[in-house]
């Protein structure tokens, strides 16, 4: 499943870094990279982008309804929404002119719990990307590219559609300076923006006076959506075995303390929900497809305080974080705890590309109240001076990214066991619905895509150690593949068509590990222009998963291998070729990525797991996907240039690729050795887990392609 999270940037030529040995401290590679976030760019740099595009209130974008093809216009129940919602602008305590909704709750989290979907509410708008703008007349959302369709269909004609990335969109912030008179007022709720997000906004929309509003107290959304808004999760928090870990929580906790006083910090403010539960060795169900829950985590040399609903905390729970010197605290007191922090001089490290603008700006104005000043900003990491008994004289903060992210990145050995067994379970599974789906499509079966979904679910659910999906499937006949990140509704979604492609993009999350797997297949027979747009997108894949590369590489670098088949015909592709996969955690996890967007600097590690998953997509007809997922790992090279080792890649995922959709005439006899040493494997390591139909259907499909 492709991703397009802005994932933390880190700059650092690659010549700088080396790389990490099997004994190399959890946290201490975090010190080779001073933060430089950005938001991911539209176009190459900021520079070239602006020099390409001059915005100006003149630029409009259309309607989503004048887009749409044989549609008429339709009730528009989310306009009511709109007019509720523009009615508080007015309130005394509010006194605003537009207010902005993005898709994250207040851990800046992808997939979130659906009491916190306020920008799906608001719009209509179901894709797990994209921020809404509403004004007192106006409503626009901005996505990426894998949603344009979806949105296109999703939207009524009270919104338009901004399509982030396309020449002439303007960005929010540019919108906003276009159509807003000078000296306005733009709420936001300051939990659902990172620092670095907010203060990006507050300097763009400076330019014409506008100022930020930060509203506290209350979400606009939440004030409109009333009692019908769905309750917050409360599940139970279980302990992900050490089996599966490798590493025990205090183990982890004194490498982040290590890294605290290497920086001359003293606390450390976590917010990312996937980091919470790797630190601590938790996983929770708060959020559909990711086994994490809702909490903070602040970490000061000498302990430990978890903000989370203690009903979702049981006896055994509660003795293992005792005995990890872990103490509880309500979830809601977060904002008072750093007030606290403050008030004692504390020096927080904060990675603002993550953490809240409520707690950011919490800190720094208890850091005024208490000391007159909004805190000493030790950016360079420079030593803080402090007082004779060893505490700080006074407040300051540690900008730098979080340490745990990309300690979280390279997997120890434990996971990736966890993850290549995890893998196999997944991939029988699948040779099991296949087997399936095959025979009930020659027999003339009517399957939705719905239907689909749900058996493969069945199928995936009998393995041992499921635990969820990792993301909702993506079942998608014909041109509803061509909608990058699709997902089927019982009363909308296609009958599945032997006679069109069918590409399918799914995961699971097991107990010890994640995948992620999209394959594209044809029932009947495809067409040849259908088959060299396979052909090109398999050879993509074929290439990156060969790459041998240096050490210290960033993924951007790569990128190209993946497009450069479909390049030579003049097609590509909107979005990256690879993201992070977390070890039975978020199936997108940062920071590293393979992608076009080249301000993400973080090189490819020994024991990342990225996905390789290049496509076509042709609008209204049909789309292809190839997608596997990879861990990097040391090559033998006969030379060493530089000194440098060079790293390459290992498949995890074990499932065949349709080889009818091969058009033998463009592919290379290295590219078939390639596909034929891959189904080897495949039979290899997955047949033993078969029996039967599943088995024989393995063995059909694993069989050696041989160039006539």
């Amino acid at each position: 499943m492709e991703s397009a999270v802005s994932f933390r940037m880190f700059s650092l030529s690659p010549f700088h870094l080396r790389a990490r040995s099997s004994r190399f401290n959890l946290f201490s590679i975090s010190r080779q990279f001073p933060r430089n976030f950005s938001h991911l760019p539209n176009f190459p740099t900021k520079l070239n982008r602006h020099r390409l595009l001059r915005i100006s209130a003149s630029i409009t974008a259309k309607p989503s309804s004048e887009l749409r093809r044989n549609h008429s216009k339709i009730s528009e129940p989310n306009d009511n929404k709109l007019l509720a919602l523009r009615e508080l602008f007015s309130r005394p305590n509010i006194n605003i002119d537009a207010y902005i909704i993005p898709s994250q709750d207040a851990h800046q989290s992808e997939f979130i719990a659906e009491c916190y979907t306020r920008r799906t509410y608001i719009s209509g708008f179901t894709g797990s990307a994209g921020t809404a703008v509403v004004t007192k007349d106006k409503a626009a959302l901005w996505t990426d590219g894998r949603y344009f369709l979806q949105a296109e269909q999703q939207l009524t004609s009270g919104w338009s559609l901004m399509r982030a990335g396309n020449l002439g969109v303007p960005s929010r912030s540019e919108w906003l300076n276009g159509v807003m008179a000078p000296g306005s007022r733009i709420g936001i709720d300051p939990f659902l923006f990172s620092s670095d997000a907010a203060e990006e906004l507050k300097e763009a929309i400076s330019q014409k006076n506008h100022e930020l509003v930060y509203l506290y107290d209350i979400n606009l959304v939440d004030e409109i959506w009333k009692e019908s808004r769905p309750k917050p999760p409360n599940k139970h928090v279980r302990v992900h075995d050490m089996k599966y870990a490798g590493v025990d929580v205090s183990s982890k906790l004194s490498s982040l303390r290590s890294e605290l006083t290497n920086a001359g910090s003293s606390a450390i403010v976590i917010s990312m929900l996937d980091e919470i539960a790797w630190l601590l060795n938790l996983r929770g169900s708060d959020i559909p497809h990711s086994p994490v829950m809702y909490a903070y985590l602040i970490v000061e040399i000498d302990g430990a305080k978890l903000f989370i609903d203690e009903a979702k905390i049981n006896s055994d729970v509660m003795h293992y974080l005792k005995n990890a010197g872990i103490e509880l605290r309500p979830y809601e007191s977060i904002l008072s705890e750093i007030e606290s922090l403050a008030e004692k001089g504390a020096c927080l490290w904060l990675d603002t590309s993550s953490v809240s603008a409520a707690i950011v700006n919490t800190y720094k104005c208890a850091c005024d109240k208490y000391f007159g000043t909004a805190g000493t900003v030790n950016k360079k990491n420079t030593e803080v001076q402090n007082g004779t008994d060893g505490t700080s004289c006074g407040p300051s903060y540690v900008y730098r990214s979080s340490p745990i992210s990309l300690a979280k990145a390279v997997k120890n050995e434990a996971e990736l066991e966890g993850m290549r067994n995890s893998h196999l379970r997944d991939a029988a599974a699948l040779a099991q619905f296949w087997t399936w789906l095959e025979e009930e499509i020659s027999n003339g079966v009517i399957l939705t895509e719905v239907d689909v979904a749900d058996k493969l679910l069945e199928f995936r659910s009998k393995q041992n150690g499921f635990v969820d999906t990792s993301f909702d499937t993506i079942s998608a006949s014909g041109a509803n593949g061509a909608i990058i990140h699709y997902k089927p509704e019982p009363n909308t979604c296609s009958v599945v068509d032997a006679e069109k492609l069918f590409l399918l993009d799914s995961g699971a999350q097991f107990i010890d590990g994640t995948t992620d797997i999209t394959r594209t297949v044809h029932f009947g027979e495809p067409s040849s222009w259908q088959k060299e747009c396979f052909t090109r997108v398999l050879q993509g894949h074929i290439a990156l998963d060969q790459a041998i590369f240096p050490e210290n590489y960033p993924g951007f670098v790569l990128d190209a291998f993946a497009r450069s088949s479909l390049w030579k015909i003049g097609l590509d592709y909107r979005h990256g070729t690879g993201h992070g996969v977390g070890a039975a955690l978020n199936v997108h996890e940062g920071p590293q990525s393979i992608s076009f967007r080249f301000g993400n600097m973080t090189p490819l590690l020994k024991g990342m797991v990225v996905s390789n998953e290049p496509g076509y997509y042709e609008d209204h007809a049909f789309g292809i996907r190839i997608e596997n997922l990879l861990y990097v790992k040391e090559v033998s090279t006969p030379n060493r240039f530089g000194g440098l080792d060079y790293l390459g890649f290992e498949k995890l995922t074990f499932v065949p690729i349709q080889t009818k959709l091969i058009d033998l005439s463009i592919v290379s006899a290295t590219e078939i050795d390639w596909l034929n040493d891959y189904h080897k494997q495949v039979w290899e390591k997955v047949s033993p887990l078969l029996e039967g139909p599943a088995q024989q259907w393995l063995w059909n499909n694993t069989r050696p392609l041989i160039k006539h």
